[in-house]
């Protein structure tokens, strides 16, 4: 029977934010993050949730964060509830397969997005433009083309319900300083680059995704989640085809379900249909299989 975790309460801990998708607990010396199964679009948080997405994003994350081990350290500590602290154990079957132990790091002040094709809001920019994120792109890119070279086109990172705002490298230096932009963005084509190549083996496009890092032990570590569907989008590569919008295995589907009923993208978002909620559910599940090479039934 699939379990639907909408929003957790723990009584007994601490909690210390609720992000748009997970719930961080303080546990002293480290924290709880639990992926619940809350869905946003446009960064609003739909009312309706998709069973077990939290499970889903978890296993994908987990898989990419031992993937890019070589590549740079992450903020696990464990995702096998039986190694929290004694004070989850009465929450552990909710926590099971959708939780992580994590190292306490100090999160960037920025989102660190990579694009190796033109898509979404980069589409947006470079029509008006033929700029994005002050990087001047080719003449004539048609909508969803592959770009010669993937680019490093940070954001701003805003609290639930405001819109993260696209910034240049110069602006991303003012927040961070040079030396952390420097470092960030090199990793952040480095984490995409290597995800894209496994992932087109796997019959998967990655065209853009975003991470987040933080500082641990002043050490620059990868934090939060890594190549899911909700912080990337990815197209089946059979029916990729440039010159227009793609099929997709992550939110692009309920982005553009939003889009044609016209919603104004201001909370409180509408309520969504069992047949949206459904298909969202089995194109993450989808990545998910194809990705990790495994069958999972959720």
């Amino acid at each position: 029977m699939e379990q639907i975790v909408f929003e957790t309460d723990f009584p007994k801990l601490n909690l210390l934010k609720r992000g748009k998708v997970r719930d961080m607990y303080d546990l002293g010396e480290t924290l709880l993050m639990v992926a619940t199964d809350r869905i946003s679009a446009f960064d609003v948080i739909m009312p309706d949730p998709v069973p077990e997405k939290g499970k889903i994003l978890t296993q994908i994350s987990l898989f990419w964060f031992d993937v890019m081990k070589p590549v740079i350290s992450n903020h696990i500590i464990s995702s096998n509830v039986d190694d929290y602290p004694e004070i989850c154990k009465p929450y552990a079957e909710m926590l099971r397969d959708r939780s992580m132990l994590v190292k306490k790091a100090k999160p960037l002040s920025i989102e660190c997005v990579v694009r190796g094709y033109i898509s979404g809001s980069g589409w947006k920019s470079y029509q008006e433009s033929g700029i994005v994120c002050g990087i001047k792109l080719p003449d004539g890119l048609q909508e969803s083309e592959k770009l010669p070279e993937p680019i490093f086109t940070p954001s701003t990172k805003e609290e639930v319900g405001v819109h993260d705002v696209n910034i240049n490298f110069e602006e991303a230096v003012k927040i961070v300083g040079r030396n952390l932009a420097e470092k960030v963005k090199e990793i952040s084509l480095l984490i995409y680059k290597k995800g894209a190549e496994l992932a087109d083996k796997k019959g998967i496009i990655i065209a853009d995704t975003k991470f987040e890092f933080g500082i641990f032990e002043n050490n620059i570590i990868l934090i939060d989640e890594i190549l899911t569907p909700d912080s990337s989008r990815f197209w089946p590569k059979e029916s990729y085809s440039p010159g227009q919008s793609q099929k997709s295995y992550d939110k692009q589907y309920l982005r553009d379900y939003l889009i044609s009923i016209n919603w104004d993208k201001l909370p409180p978002a509408p309520f969504l249909p069992k047949e949206v909620v459904k298909n969202t559910r089995e194109k993450y599940l989808d990545a998910l299989n194809l990705i990790t090479g495994k069958s999972y039934g959720l």
